[in-house]
This record gives structure tokens, C-alpha cells and sequence, in this order.
């Protein structure tokens, strides 16, 4: 009997140790996503509810769905988000993040969900005018740390490249002064213009980005899954929709 109770601990223990993510997540009820919610319109904290919300959000609410499980939203900053997957602090990352050689080195990527690209603002009073990456020699340019705005603007040669931990730092920066333009997508870029009308997109949009949600390279039950959402998302037009709301 004592030999049965003994095997049968075994069994336990090695079965918990070798449950994937999405038993765990489905045993203690709730999805982790990590963001950085000052990226309208992806996720940003709305002023009324103070809840996080966005075209991210609801495409992580899909997949807790998915799950039969709630979703937990955690605001990190942006270049927090690998090491706080890395150490599971959080399950997944939703955060309009570029798929890149070197991230990839470190998490898997779902299928692409969204096609992006940089583009340059500037103060409407200003003269300043760039159209590329090369115009910004000699001038004073805010990034987000850790983006791909930061990767690009950091590889010419004489801009004095500013990394903010939030990109609404970079813009009000860039309002009094400080800054001489700020680099990000297009999509955040176009709905702060929209509300600071002091401010100006000055480029055409300058790369072609695709965004894909972030796993650890181990938790391949929990990738197949959000894989499948993000391809009934699309089967059934209810991504086109979100489109539609948030863009």
C-alpha cells in the first residue's frame, strides 16, 4: 500500500511538472496579458472606466474567451515586457510588438495580426519637414525605448536619438520644445495627432512591421491556441470589425 501511495505521488508530481501553460491557466481561472497601455489605439487606459482598453485588449479577450477563462491585464513598460514573460510574471504579450530576428531569439511568435510602419511627427509651427530617417541628422529625436522606432533612428549616424519609457514623454517633450520630432507607428502617431492638433505626421509611412503576440518558446499548447483565435478572428469578419472600431 505504501509503494501505491508512493507511485501514485510520483505520478502526481510528474504530471504537474509536465502540464503546459494552458492547463495552469485554465486551473487558476485567468489569462496574464502584459502591455504597455499608453499606445492608442492598442491599448491605452480610458479615462472614464480608468480600465485598460484598445484593439490589443480585445483580441487578448478573445483568446481568454477562447480558454474559458478571464483575462488580467499587467501595464509594464515596453522594454519590461521580455523579462517579465521570460521570468512568468505574465503568460503572454499583446503590445503591438514588432516581430524581429532578435526578439524572436528569446520568445515565439503567433502569425502576424497586424501590418504597421514608422512615421515621423513634428510641431505644425515648425519649418521642419522630414520625409526620412536621413533627414533627422543633427536634430534631437524622442523614441520609446526599446521599440523599433529606437532600433531604426539608432542605426543613422548623427541624430541624438532621446529613449523615453512611455512615448506620450517623447511628445510632450516634443510640444515645449525639447525634441525636434518623435518616430513611432502610424496608427498611435495618427490618433495623438488627431487630439494634439500642435503636432504633425511630416513622413509617409517608412517600413512595413508585423505585429505578432508573444509566448515562451515552451508553451507551444498555449501558441496553438492564440493561433486559432487570431484565424477565426479573421474567418468569422469579427477582425475587420475590431478594425473598424478602433481604427
Amino acid at each position: 500500500m505504501k509503494k501505491l501511495l508512493a507511485l501514485i505521488l510520483i505520478f502526481s508530481i510528474s504530471m504537474a511538472l509536465f502540464a503546459g501553460i494552458v492547463d495552469e491557466i485554465k486551473s487558476r481561472g485567468y489569462l496574464i496579458m502584459g502591455t504597455e497601455a499608453t499606445y492608442p489605439p492598442f491599448e491605452y487606459v480610458d479615462e472614464k472606466t480608468k480600465q485598460v482598453v484598445g484593439f490589443d485588449i480585445e483580441i487578448a479577450e478573445a483568446i481568454a474567451r477562447k480558454l474559458g477563462v478571464k483575462l488580467v491585464v499587467k501595464d509594464i513598460a515596453f522594454d519590461g515586457l521580455i523579462p517579465a514573460l521570460l521570468t512568468k510574471k505574465i503568460d503572454v504579450i499583446v503590445a503591438a510588438m514588432t516581430i524581429t530576428p532578435e526578439r524572436s531569439k528569446m520568445v515565439a511568435f503567433s502569425n502576424p495580426y497586424f501590418t504597421a510602419g514608422q512615421v515621423i511627427v513634428v510641431r505644425k509651427k515648425d519649418s521642419f519637414r522630414p520625409k526620412g530617417y536621413g533627414d533627422l541628422k543633427g536634430h534631437r529625436v524622442g523614441v520609446q525605448q526599446g521599440t523599433t522606432a529606437d532600433i531604426d533612428v539608432s542605426k543613422v549616424k548623427g541624430v541624438d536619438v532621446v529613449r523615453y519609457t512611455r512615448f506620450t514623454d517623447a511628445f510632450l517633450d516634443l510640444a515645449i520644445g525639447r525634441l525636434d520630432a518623435v518616430v513611432l507607428d502610424f496608427a498611435p502617431a495618427q490618433a495623438y495627432v488627431k487630439f494634439n492638433p500642435d503636432l504633425v505626421i511630416s513622413s509617409p509611412v517608412l517600413s512595413e512591421e508585423k505585429f505578432g503576440i508573444a509566448v515562451r518558446k515552451e508553451d507551444k499548447d498555449l501558441l496553438k491556441i492564440v493561433n486559432e483565435v487570431l484565424k477565426e478572428l479573421k474567418t468569422k469578419t469579427a477582425y475587420d470589425y475590431l478594425l473598424d472600431k478602433w481604427f
